[in-house]
């Protein structure tokens, strides 16, 4: 029985080509947003099960190295292309060599998976949702049956999604929804910045079927909106490494704190301290725990007291024409 069953379809293989001065050095890694949540909560020390499709002979190397990290992997294993690519950051920045956004799940594939994923998360603690890195790889519908059938089954999942992928998950009815703000303005959920705003997004978002709302923004406080209540979370911002991989320290973090049944403000604060910490790395997914922990100390939560209309008081305003003011 494992703490977090991640339903992660379609799993990536990393190659990175890095430079240590002695020459060409090659990382290969798997990858992919549940794959990225599923290496921090290890480092939690979270037992976690993973349902993915796997393809190919890169699917057979993705399988590999997440059983060497202590990953339990529950694949429906297929022929073809698998989802990956090579990138090198000899230069300091990525340059794609190569990339492959692997192939669309078949119906049969696609059962297989959906019974495999109720299967292991009917023995699971925390179920959580996460996405394919590529689009076309299955329906946004699934999504909704899956939240729907864990929710009936006692299971209601925290979801890592975004867009369609998202609407659908909350049709089903999901304990807990992450977004980020760029996300939000891509699916044209929020068009500025204002707290107010994105508070206003969440409060949807909430009445569209999740119990608690998670909106992260990039060197700005965390938004959460928790039944009637509201939260800025906000952290020390670290100097930036590489920002990939921060979203998925902060779910995972999340989830972890949630295991030991800590109250969803003192989760979202562990998460921002993983995230924040996630950019100082070159690691996806990656972190020190006992690192996160301490810097959780120096997390606030503030609630942001709304009245029936959602409306700010002035001096709530006054404080996100500031926080505007100083980015």
């Amino acid at each position: 029985m494992a703490d977090v069953m991640i339903f992660a379809p379609s799993p990536l293989l990393t190659v990175t080509i890095e430079d240590d001065g002695g020459g060409p050095d090659l990382h290969v890694h798997p990858g992919g947003q549940g794959v990225w949540q599923a290496r921090m909560l290890r480092t939690f020390g979270r037992s976690v099960a993973i349902c993915a499709a796997l393809t190919g002979e890169v699917g057979r190397v993705v399988r590999h190295l997440l059983e060497d990290d202590g990953v339990e992997v529950h694949p429906v294993l297929r022929e073809g292309r698998g989802a990956g690519y090579v990138h090198d950051r000899r230069g300091g920045e990525r340059v794609v060599v190569a990339e492959s956004a692997g192939e669309p799940l078949s119906r049969h594939e696609l059962d297989e998976l959906y019974a495999l994923a109720l299967r292991e998360a009917l023995d699971a603690r925390i179920v959580l949702l996460s996405g394919p890195a590529n689009e076309g790889i299955l329906p946004d519908d699934v999504y909704r049956r899956l939240a729907a059938d864990l929710s009936a089954a006692g299971r209601p999942p925290i979801v890592d999604l975004a867009g369609a992928r998202l609407a659908a998950a909350l049709e089903g009815g999901v304990r807990l929804a992450k977004v980020s703000d760029d996300e939000l303005h891509a699916a044209g959920e929020a068009t500025g910045d204002s707290v107010a705003e994105l508070v206003a997004a969440a409060r949807r978002i909430r009445d569209a079927g999740a119990r608690s709302v998670v909106i992260s923004r990039a060197g700005r406080s965390t938004l959460l909106v928790d039944g009637d209540l509201a939260y800025a979370v906000s952290v020390p911002v670290m100097e930036e490494v590489d920002p990939r991989g921060a979203g998925d320290s902060f779910t995972a973090a999340l989830v972890s704190a949630l295991l030991d049944d800590e109250p969803v403000t003192e989760a979202v604060a562990l998460g921002v301290a993983a995230g924040a910490l996630n950019v100082t790395r070159h690691g996806l997914g990656s972190g020190d725990a006992e690192a996160i922990r301490r810097l959780r100390g120096r997390v606030t939560v503030e609630e942001w007291a709304m009245d029936e209309a959602g409306s700010f008081t002035p001096g709530q305003l006054a404080a996100q024409a500031e926080e505007v003011d100083g980015e």
